[in-house]
């Protein structure tokens, strides 16, 4: 285990479970070996266990060599035997399905990091939640990371800030102390809820703004999509129990910054495409990765009729998405909507 004062950690166990090998978990798995911890990391498709653990390569992620002690599974029982951290870096919408397999096998010691972004459909849960729901886990040992942090960045040690967000300040300290390296620093936070909408409601923006791209939009149209996305986030955010402060910090504008505008962001694609006329189904076709951001859209739709939250973005990426309305138009609709203030909470001066 990593001996340094500067990032000390306190653990029952030095091993470490990565659920999900995609470009991010098998980003983290090898940061956390060269960290110095026993690494695991879980895929669902033996198809790909068996061709990463003959290449030693991640295919979503050129150059990057896995080291050969990090053992590749397809069984979450090994991948999950004796660890004290269990990272869950699955798309979203598997997170619930997977975490089943483990019910009733994890110690309520046992430290979950979600690294994923998204909001359950139907329940309309954060992944903190389907964590504690399914598992009946201490919430208090439950932290997600997030923020800016694209893996084909942090793979190749671009100096990377994210934040980790718990209920527990302790827990939320541990983590950071497991994940800080020179090129990756890691902040805390105990707005969990904050984080994790700011990381998942931020993909529907991402959208829209490569949208923007695709129909050749200009500067101005982008600064100010992200400018009202970010306030649509913050009103949803405060509606639910979020820290305003937190959307200002990484998991909110900074997250928002770079997803909008990178060139390695699957849901600024999407947007993109479809500004450029091709068909939402023609572009998934298309794509080996997962855009949250679609399945996000579908959430926060539930959510604005739920909670009765003015999100007019996303209603119309929405409009796009599933009911086929043409780009153009929901830009005309939005710049002609009734004149308000930027913020409700201003007050009006005589």
């Amino acid at each position: 285990m990593k001996n340094n004062k500067k990032y000390q950690t306190q653990l029952v166990s030095s091993q470490i479970a990565v659920l999900g090998a995609g470009s991010w978990g098998t980003t983290i798995a090898i940061h956390l070996f060269k960290q110095g911890y026993k690494v695991k990391l879980w895929e669902y498709f033996p198809e790909n266990v068996a061709l990463m653990s003959r290449t030693r390569k991640n295919p979503l992620l050129e150059g990057i060599p896995i080291p050969h002690k990090i053992p590749i599974t397809n069984s979450l029982d090994e991948a999950v035997y004796d660890t004290s951290i269990i990272v869950i870096a699955v798309p979203s919408h598997t997170v619930r399905s997977i975490l089943l397999g483990l019910k009733g096998k994890i110690s309520k010691d046992v430290v979950f990091v979600n690294l994923s972004k998204g909001i359950e459909e139907n329940t309309l849960k954060r992944m903190s939640q389907v964590i504690s729901e399914v598992l009946d886990h201490p919430e208090e040992k439950i932290v997600t990371l997030h923020g800016p942090s694209h893996a084909e960045e942090v793979s190749r040690k671009i100096p990377t800030a994210v934040v980790a967000a718990s209920k527990s300040i302790e827990t939320a300290k541990l983590v950071q102390g497991i994940f800080m390296s020179p090129y990756f620093r890691v902040y805390t936070n105990t707005d969990i809820i904050g984080v994790e909408l700011g990381g998942a409601v931020k993909n529907i923006i991402a959208i829209a703004s490569g949208i923007c791209d695709g129909m050749g939009l200009g500067d101005n149209t982008k600064a100010a999509l992200m400018t009202r996305g970010l306030a649509e986030i913050i009103r949803m955010g405060l509606k639910l129990g979020a820290i305003r402060e937190t959307f200002s910090g990484l998991s909110g504008v900074g997250d928002l910054i770079v997803t909008c505008n990178s060139k390695h962001s699957r849901n600024r694609y999407v947007g993109e495409e479809i500004g450029k006329g091709r068909k939402l189904k023609d572009v998934l076709d298309g794509m080996t990765m997962v855009a949250e951001g679609i399945n996000t859209c579908r959430t926060v739709h539930q959510m604005v009729k739920k909670y009765n939250i003015v999100m007019p973005i996303s209603d119309e990426i929405y409009k796009i998405l599933f009911e086929d309305k043409d780009p153009k138009q929901a830009v005309l609709d939005l710049m002609n909507r009734v004149p308000v203030k930027e913020w409700h909470s201003l007050p009006d001066k005589k």
